[in-house]
């Protein structure tokens, strides 16, 4: 009796793994056919961000498809930054650690910004450095 209490929080534990497994597979599939519009795209757990031409679209990832999607352009956007810990650091020298990353995109309106999480620093600066050349290029 004692044996099988003690392998019921096993059991339980399980249990929620698989669940969690499942959820997070329905989340990725969801985004598999949300990403096929875009020229380029990202998916982590905090965000999914797609590319057409100079529209960039992000919203957070659920199972049953991306939901509160925010779409900007390019063109609007005067800089881009990356931030780690809610510090700007630097795309060419980035730190190693970081507990919160975001790519923030300042647009002309004062004080008007849009901020992409990210859960790799590295993702981060590959795609704040494509992004940084794309302004570049509109501008």
């Amino acid at each position: 009796m004692e044996r099988g209490l003690l392998w019921l929080p096993l059991l339980a534990i399980f249990f929620w793994l698989a669940w969690s497994g499942w959820h997070e597979y329905q989340k990725l599939e969801a985004y598999k056919s949300w990403a096929k519009q875009f020229e380029r795209a990202k998916y982590d757990i905090y965000a999914v961000l797609g590319q057409n031409n100079s529209d960039l679209t992000w919203g957070k990832p659920t199972a049953k498809g991306p939901i509160n999607l925010v779409t900007f352009s390019l063109k609007e956007v005067q800089s881009v930054r990356l931030l780690v810990d809610n510090q700007v650091v630097n795309l060419e020298t980035p730190p190693e650690r970081g507990r919160k990353i975001a790519l923030e995109f300042i647009l002309p309106e004062v004080g008007d910004s849009v901020k992409v999480p990210f859960t790799q620093i590295s993702l981060a600066v590959d795609w704040g450095k494509f992004l940084q050349r794309e302004l570049r290029i509109e501008n």
